[in-house]
């Protein structure tokens, strides 16, 4: 058996050129395109999510130096309040220590006054009570 070429052979090269032709307008391109579009948006959703991933990590360290600026601030306002409350203790501390170094003072000079009366109190009546014990030690009146 041998295989005589004739004009189908010519027929059937020419519909399977044909057939590749409308096959690819028909159904190879349709799919290639839609292949295409499909592999876009899958990069366009992955360009999205890299970005909102960049977002999101600028957002994060944004949001640890705002937390971390806070904290100082908040550091540096205690450490002011507790100079202004050592000031504030040191002052009524101050005060205190003068009014009662003050009373002190009024105690003391009080004392003395009420010393030197005593004092003057007594020596006006030092002959008095030195004639009555020399009357008791003698056992009778001295004139």
């Amino acid at each position: 058996m041998t295989v005589i070429p004739d004009w189908t052979l010519f027929v059937q090269m020419g519909n399977f050129i044909l057939l590749i032709f409308v096959l690819n307008a028909i159904l190879y391109k349709p799919i290639r395109q839609i292949l295409i579009e499909r592999k876009k948006k899958i990069q366009g959703y992955k360009e999205g999510i890299e970005t909102l991933q960049q977002d999101a990590s600028e957002s994060e360290k944004s949001f640890q130096a705002n937390i971390s600026e806070a904290r100082q601030q908040g550091v540096r306002e205690k450490e002011v309040l507790k100079q202004a409350g050592q000031d504030e203790e040191k002052q009524i501390t101050d005060e205190i220590n003068r009014k009662a170094q003050a009373e002190l003072e009024a105690v003391c000079a009080q004392i003395a006054k009420d010393a030197e009366n005593a004092r003057r109190g007594l020596e006006k009546e030092i002959e008095v009570f030195s004639g009555t014990i020399v009357e008791k030690i003698l056992g009778r009146a001295v004139i």
